[in-house]
């Protein structure tokens, strides 16, 4: 990634955080999904898989992400077999985001993978990945910040917002996001 020198390029006075070439594939990548993808049905999830495929973006097989969804970056994206990615999801993925294998994003959640250091004078933006494990579930509206974890099969609940770290099989909710209970599949 091509991130740039707060100290050189001082953002804080409408200087650029990324690359002029960076920036330019953002712009043509933000017109194809636009134009390609945003529009079409619900049921065209192998299409958009393709365009996601297109610009950088690793999806594997059976992922579905829909129309609405927002990806800052394709090439930062990882999806899993299976992976649902539900209506007006944003990635915000200037770090890269990893969603494992049959994990569902629900509607209007956000996983922001950058912060700033707010240390720095210049504000440096600070690129910090984020790693969802197989079969999680990130419920309604919930947020995942900056450099989380998620567990195989752990759940963040509606509207919560995890910074740090959940433990696979268990359930969080709240702001900041505490374990509620423990996750307990039954057995087919």
């Amino acid at each position: 990634m091509s991130l740039l020198d707060a100290h050189t390029t001082r953002p804080l006075e409408g200087g650029a955080s990324f690359s002029i070439g960076n920036r330019l594939f953002r712009v043509l990548w933000g017109l194809a999904w636009l134009t390609l993808a945003r529009f079409t049905p619900p049921p065209l999830h192998s299409w958009r898989r393709l365009v996601l495929r297109t610009f950088g973006a690793n999806v594997a097989r059976g992922a579905r992400v829909h129309a609405s969804v927002a990806i800052w970056h394709p090439r930062n994206l990882t999806l899993g077999a299976n992976v649902l990615i539900g209506p007006g999801v944003r990635l915000y993925n200037q770090g890269h985001i990893t969603i494992g294998a049959r994990a569902v994003i629900s509607q209007r959640a956000h996983l922001c993978a950058s912060s700033h250091d707010v240390s720095d004078p210049h504000f440096q933006l600070v690129l910090r990945p984020i790693v969802i494990g197989e079969q999680c579930w990130v419920a309604a509206e919930a947020l995942v910040g900056p450099g989380a974890a998620m567990g195989d099969r752990a759940v963040l609940a509606a509207r919560g917002v995890l910074f740090g770290r959940a433990e696979p099989d268990t359930v969080y909710s709240g702001n900041p996001a505490r374990m509620l209970k423990p996750r307990v599949l039954r057995s087919d």
